[in-house]
């Protein structure tokens, strides 16, 4: 970007030129806005044309404000694309003599299956055996906001809360487990309404040490977890 731009009267210089619009970056994007101004009226424009497609009258009372609506939600459905992962820290790492497992359970999330772009929602269960730090009790349940609120799929979701984790505070072993309902496999495909997906990833000694993975487990089950 630091090549100059030859004078040129048939030509338009860079500047001139209207970038396309884009879902992140620096486009004036305001606090918690994921789309920029642009990108909503792409999707308030598209919902319009799915309406028109399916025999219904966007304009009619009811639905005249539908294409804006859904374009400024996915801002809230999709807002982990925003978050910085500094921010949602804010120094909450403490220096705590602590060797025993730390466990935070039945933390409710929801998030949007990249697939058919319909939700999908349930429970995660996060837990890690410390070193020499612990985290704030907040930021678990944010970590898991981060990644459920994004396009995802349920697998690729708890490694990451896994991994980032680890990262994070550098324990000994982590643990998460993510059981969900998918509305794509209940209100289309296959339609089965109880149908559950559980998936789970275990770092370090919850992974090496039988024992450490089912004391973890131990603790999601008991106390009656709304899952499990």
């Amino acid at each position: 970007m630091t090549e100059k731009t030859r004078k040129n009267p048939k030509r338009k210089s860079p500047a001139s030129k209207k970038s396309p619009p884009t879902a992140t970056g620096n486009n004036g994007l305001r606090p918690g806005q994921v789309l920029s101004d642009d990108c909503r009226e792409v999707v308030a424009n598209s919902v319009r044309h799915i309406l028109n497609a399916v025999g219904e009258d966007p304009s009619r009372n009811g639905l005249a404000d539908t294409p804006d609506r859904v374009a400024r939600m996915y801002d809230e459905l999709l807002q982990g694309y925003n978050v910085d992962p500094e921010q949602l820290l804010n120094n909450a790492l403490f220096d705590v003599e602590y060797d025993q497992m730390v466990v935070v359970k039945d933390i409710e999330f929801y998030s949007m299956c990249e697939h058919h772009m319909i939700p999908f929602f349930g429970y995660a269960h996060v837990g890690y055996l410390p070193d020499t730090q612990v985290i704030g009790l907040s930021k678990i349940p944010r970590l898991v906001d981060m990644f459920a609120r994004r396009l995802q799929v349920q697998e690729r979701m708890t490694h990451q809360v896994a991994t980032f984790l680890e990262d994070l505070v550098k324990p000994l072993g982590v643990g998460v487990v993510v059981e969900a309902t998918h509305l794509c496999a209940v209100m289309r495909g296959v339609k089965k309404h109880h149908t559950r997906m559980i998936t789970s990833a275990m770092l370090g000694d919850f992974r090496s040490n039988v024992s450490t993975r089912e004391e973890f487990m131990a603790h999601i089950r008991h106390g009656g977890s709304p899952g499990l």
